[in-house]
């Protein structure tokens, strides 16, 4: 899979490793290839991504997505709907840090152990690859660019398609801009 990506490609999941450092995640997620891809500003998704107006919210979504790893990958809209049957997900990750520490949902299992050279891909991210792969080739490319990426990230349900959702990103949306500038038409 890995000789398909495309320069673009492999400068987001070098990203996303980077962007695992800084955060403190000892794996490379969702959150992770997203902030990754937000970083772009010369490839199809950073095309994608500012025509949307992403670009300039980029700290907006970076919070968005610094929220939902700090409620254990609450989104949202989950939050909202808990709050709906009276249930606050904020004064629940409140207690637990209380009792167990800042970030305590947000922990990884990584805690104690030595830094890695390498960060593992969780199987979330695992899954946005293989499926940017199958998006790729289902609109008959044989690469996998960045673009197919965030295609892949806003196709399943994730803490990443929830921000992007939130911030008005969807797989149509996507599409139809990669369409416009290809000048292919949208099947």
């Amino acid at each position: 899979m890995f000789e398909k990506l495309t320069a673009g490609a492999r400068a987001v999941v070098r990203g996303a490793a980077e962007q695992a450092d800084r955060t403190g995640s000892g794996t490379i997620g969702e959150p992770e290839l997203l902030l990754a891809l937000l970083e772009r500003t010369e490839s199809p998704a950073a095309g994608v991504l500012a025509a949307l107006g992403v670009h300039e919210r980029r700290a907006s979504v970076a919070d968005a997505l610094a929220a939902v790893r700090r409620r254990g990958g609450v989104s949202t809209a989950d939050a909202a709907a808990l709050a709906g049957l009276g249930i606050d997900i904020d004064a629940i990750v409140t207690r637990v840090e209380e009792a167990h520490g800042v970030g305590a949902l947000a922990a990884d299992g990584t805690a104690g152990r030595r830094k890695r050279l390498r960060r593992p891909f969780t199987a979330e991210a695992k899954a946005v690859l293989e499926r940017a792969l199958r998006i790729g080739a289902g609109r008959g490319e044989r690469y996998l660019g960045d673009e197919h990426l965030l295609l892949a990230l806003t196709t399943r349900p994730g803490p990443a398609a929830a921000v992007l959702a939130d911030h008005g990103v969807t797989y149509d949306a996507v599409v139809r801009l990669l369409d416009k500038t290809r000048g292919r038409y949208a099947s």
